[in-house]
């Protein structure tokens, strides 16, 4: 046993001592940071990516030791409360109200307080803790992430902490999921597996979901399960969890009509009416006349009030205001045709013979979502996880380094008020966007062959 261990020990001694390094610097960013404090965010953030980097370098098929080092970053996690994201508070008010009996679409709230406020525990530290921008709004999360909300918050016990903790190892579970079919799927389209650990070994990841909360890893098991089940050829097992993803987080909708080109016509109108099936069957028990109003009021407000962290958007305003447009007009403007744009660009795509392979459809899928995300007004880092996780399936590799340059967002949150700075919006798209037209050129040639030679008939 002690041979053993030296042995062990002399074999991967500087891993060992770069994972004791990560959770000393986990540790640090959980339980002692502040979100004001930019420089030493930063400095933990690039800290801990090349230590992920070093490890996924050094043990990359050493399946044991990289599962344990990412569950271990985890853990260190479990009992801090989120330092970079207030949301989780309106998550557990959202979730306490279902327990409770009350539709948490139903009214703000502010509009409960001023009733005299749910009666259940906590209530005003939650109803504090979650902000005036999101207490003043209708609760913009899917059905079945409310369901997930209320499980966990009755797991906890209805305490801060308890479902705080609850939520986390929920969180890890999913990514746990993540990892495990995420690695069937790349045997499938005969891609390394060690890849997904890109995605397990993120700090990005790790922080944004197991740390900061955010559903992101429930909505992407549910939706890399149903992609293994569609890549196997039982795309009719996979229309549950594909609706559960959807149920979760509503951005798989955006790839619903690339599904065409990889299942065929008969197969995909059976997974379209199973998928709306099934998100039904979640909604009614939350469905009141109003719903659809409600919801679509804050909906609206991601499209035409907010902007955090945009691309496009932030050139587009410039020449438009610089023509004289007022900013608060023009993003309603502009967030009008979004989702035109994003669908005119799916359909396009589609039509292209490539999309009918399993092994290229989540390039197809990721250029779909990072169009959505170049346009989009509002870009919050963990918003591009999801990108990062199809990337893992391509032979792209920008997502690598924009999940690195995107922790620079939160410098915005260095002052009193939140306030962006160009020059840094700038460093993290010109890395990002000059990265992304390099493999772009470089990868042009491989697609061209791959469409005129290798297009065989949609998958069974």
């Amino acid at each position: 046993m002690i041979r053993a261990l030296i042995t062990f020990w002399n074999l991967h001694r500087i891993s060992i001592l770069l994972v004791a390094l990560g959770l000393v610097f986990y540790g640090v960013f959980g339980y002692e940071l502040n979100r004001s404090d930019s420089i030493r965010l930063v400095t933990l953030f690039a800290a801990l990516f090349f230590l992920s980097y070093k490890l996924i370098q050094f043990e990359k098929w050493n399946l044991r030791f990289m599962v344990t080092s990412g569950l271990l970053f985890r853990a260190v996690l479990l009992f801090a409360l989120p330092n970079l994201s207030q949301d989780f508070y309106r998550f557990i008010w959202d979730g306490n109200l279902i327990l409770e009996g009350l539709n948490p679409y139903f009214l703000t709230p502010d509009a409960w307080m001023a009733r005299g406020g749910p009666a259940f525990p906590e209530v005003s530290e939650l109803y504090e803790g979650m902000g005036s921008l999101s207490s003043a709004n209708y609760s913009n999360y899917p059905p079945v992430k409310q369901y997930f909300f209320a499980l966990c918050v009755y797991l906890g016990g209805q305490t801060v902490l308890g479902s705080v903790i609850s939520m986390r190892l929920m969180i890890i579970l999913a990514d746990l999921g993540i990892l495990y079919f995420g690695r069937r799927v790349l045997k499938k389209i005969n891609r390394a597996p060690h890849l997904i650990f890109w995605y397990f070994l993120n700090p990005l990841v790790i922080i944004e979901l197991t740390g900061n909360l955010h559903f992101e890893g429930v909505m992407l098991f549910f939706f890399i399960l149903a992609m293994f089940l569609m890549v196997s050829g039982k795309w009719f097992l996979a229309v549950i969890p594909y609706a559960l993803s959807i149920g979760v987080k509503l951005i798989p909708l955006l790839f619903l009509p690339l599904l065409l080109p990889l299942l065929g016509w008969k197969k995909v109108t059976g997974f379209y009416i199973g998928t709306a099936l099934v998100l039904g069957a979640f909604l009614y028990p939350l469905y009141f006349p109003e719903f659809t109003d409600h919801y679509g009021q804050t909906l609206r407000l991601w499209f035409s009030n907010f902007e955090f962290n945009a691309s496009l958007y932030n050139v587009s305003e410039s020449v438009a205001v610089s023509q004289g447009a007022k900013p608060w007009e023009f993003i309603k403007q502009y967030g009008a045709i979004i989702p035109g744009l994003t669908a005119l660009t799916t359909l396009m795509i589609c039509a292209h013979p490539i999309v009918r392979l399993s092994k290229y459809w989540f390039g197809a899928a990721l250029l779909v979502i990072c169009v959505y995300y170049f346009l989009a007004t509002t870009v919050h880092p963990w918003y591009i996880i999801f990108p990062l996780l199809l990337s893992t399936f391509t032979n792209f590799r920008f997502m690598y380094l924009w999940s690195a340059t995107i922790v620079l967002s939160y410098i915005a949150y260095g002052g009193e008020e939140v306030e962006e700075r160009p020059w840094i919006l700038i460093l993290e798209y010109a890395a990002v966007f000059g990265f992304l037209i390099y493999e772009i050129i470089r990868n042009k040639r491989n697609l061209s062959a791959i469409a005129k030679n290798q297009v065989r008939t949609p998958a069974d």
